[in-house]
């Protein structure tokens, strides 16, 4: 069984965009203790059942990333072994937290251990930057610094664990419709770089860099603004933005029982929103 954890984007900075219409980023990815799970049996067929609480969003499974992944890893291995997944989704759909991209990551690194591949084989790589912009970084889930379109990766970044609460309203945002509405006029400058390792220093370091994408995302789904105000407003809340495309936000707050006092009296007056307390590192 490998985990499969939520990717939280730290920060995000658009950097340009290419002639054939992709976005260029450098973002600041670090991971949370919320995650799927994903179990692997060998077999003749592969397969993926999947259960969870969120599940029925994760739509056919022929179309799931676990399988896109599996089957562009057969496409390089001659002979490759493949099998059955079932994979345990808890972490929400469409949230831009990774899920599907991570649970992808995990079933590269099973099978690969299923057919004693190493983990740094180049056609590994290759079979997780053609099955989705996230995926490379979830190869191997420590903190990186990413840029390019996803696949250009920065040695392991040193941060420490940082009390985190994360909420989602529960509706889908699709990442092409974000993309589509942002200005390029509002492009930042600050790079992602030298965080400090000390709590206190890195939350303030944090607390000067933002996600770009902010500001196209809440046009197409306003309550993202709602969410990051509701956060700002609880005790010890530090910094708060939207992870990736949204429409999932995060605090970051001084203390685990801060965070978690915060998600019990959000949770509270939204029901009808996905609230977690946990870490990110």
């Amino acid at each position: 069984m490998q985990k499969a954890p939520a990717k939280v984007n730290l920060t995000l900075r658009i950097t340009g965009r290419r002639d054939d219409g992709y976005h260029t980023l450098e973002s600041l990815i670090a991971f949370a203790d919320l995650a799927d799970e994903l179990s692997f049996e060998p077999g003749q067929s592969l397969g993926l059942e999947v259960a969870g609480p969120f599940a029925a969003a994760c739509g056919p499974s022929a179309q799931n990333l676990v399988i896109r992944a599996a089957a562009a890893l057969a496409e390089r291995v001659l002979a490759l072994k493949l099998g059955r997944f079932r994979l345990e989704k808890n972490i929400p759909a469409a949230a831009g937290l990774g899920g599907g991209s991570s649970d992808a990551a995990a079933a590269l690194r099973l099978i690969a251990k299923a057919n004693g591949i190493a983990p740094d084989d180049a056609r590994l790589l290759a079979a997780a930057v053609s099955s989705g912009a996230d995926v490379p970084v979830c190869l191997d889930p420590r903190a990186r610094i990413v840029s390019g379109i996803g696949e250009e990766l920065s040695a392991p970044v040193v941060i420490p664990e940082l009390p985190m609460v994360l909420v989602n309203p529960g509706l889908p945002l699709r990442t092409a419709q974000v993309f589509a509405h942002f200005d390029l006029r509002d492009m930042s400058k600050r790079p992602a770089r030298g965080i400090p390792a000390e709590r206190g220093l890195a939350l303030d370091w944090l607390s000067r860099h933002a996600n770009d994408l902010t500001e196209a995302a809440t046009a197409q789904l306003p309550v993202i603004d709602e969410i990051l105000m509701a956060l700002m407003a609880e005790p010890g809340c530090r910094v708060a933005r939207m992870s990736g495309s949204g429409a999932t936000c995060f605090g970051l707050f001084e203390t685990q029982p801060g965070a978690q006092a915060a998600a019990d009296k959000i949770r509270a007056a939204q029901p009808q929103w996905w609230v977690y307390a946990g870490v990110v590192r």
